[in-house]
């Protein structure tokens, strides 16, 4: 099986916002070993600019672009997400970003999965779950020339694959794909007065006073009716 990790850096937080880098690593399983392949990376030139707020997250700026250098599109994407060896499914950390900005055309339907959701199941423990955190708190030893720097495509690619073969590990490839199709579930409450809670040791009334907020945050909500209907079998 192929998977193929893919990463984006963009000038905003959704579309019109437009992608200005991608980096991929595929992540090969075959007869019980694991194989995770150099990254590639290619650039897109903006066609309207990158704000400074912008560039102080990925530090890339207009410099970094020449006339050679392509506009993003879905065809480009297409061929770079599907380029040979085609992968089996896709990954991102927090793929939910990724899908906003690369069409379902882009992906040729493929499934994805989410490593940031996976992570929240398999690693409830961690501090964090953001892709440089769970980096460190499993203790992953990565060359820098490929793992670095941070909020770059290709490097955040080749962390969150090898996030990916310790996190295969704890789950199985159908289970990763069904828990993507679903909110995240949260190991805590992460607001209000009962933030830092686990789930079984909140009051019930809290839990269905969540329930009926309609501006309330979509995983929270699902981790309130997941212990709710918990509670109710029990």
């Amino acid at each position: 099986m192929r998977f193929r990790v893919i990463d984006i850096e963009t000038t905003g937080l959704v579309p019109p916002a437009e992608i200005i880098e991608i980096g991929c690593v595929d992540v090969v399983v075959e007869g019980g070993a694991i194989t995770i392949e150099p990254p590639y990376s290619q650039l897109f030139r903006p066609l309207h600019g990158i704000t400074p707020e912008t560039m102080a997250v990925h530090h890339i700026t207009e410099r970094d672009f020449d006339d050679d250098t392509p506009v993003c599109s879905d065809a480009l994407l297409f061929a770079l997400v599907n380029r040979s060896p085609e992968p089996d499914v896709l990954v991102a950390h927090n793929c939910e970003f990724e899908r906003r900005f690369i069409s379902d055309f882009a992906s040729n339907g493929l499934p994805w999965i989410c490593t940031h959701k996976i992570a929240l199941r398999v690693w409830p423990d961690a501090p964090r779950h953001s892709n440089q955190v769970l980096r460190y708190w499993r203790g992953l030893v990565l060359d820098a020339a490929l793992a670095m720097p941070p909020h770059r495509a290709g490097p955040d690619a080749w962390v969150t694959a090898h996030l990916l073969t310790e996190l295969l590990e704890g789950a199985s490839v159908e289970d990763m794909v069904e828990w993507t199709s679903k909110p995240g579930k949260l190991p805590t409450i992460t607001f209000g007065k009962h933030k830092g809670t686990r789930w079984p040791d909140v009051p019930a009334d809290y839990l269905h006073w969540m329930t009926r907020q309609k501006d309330m945050n979509a995983d929270a909500v699902f981790c309130a009716n997941e212990e709710i209907a918990r509670r109710n079998v029990g």
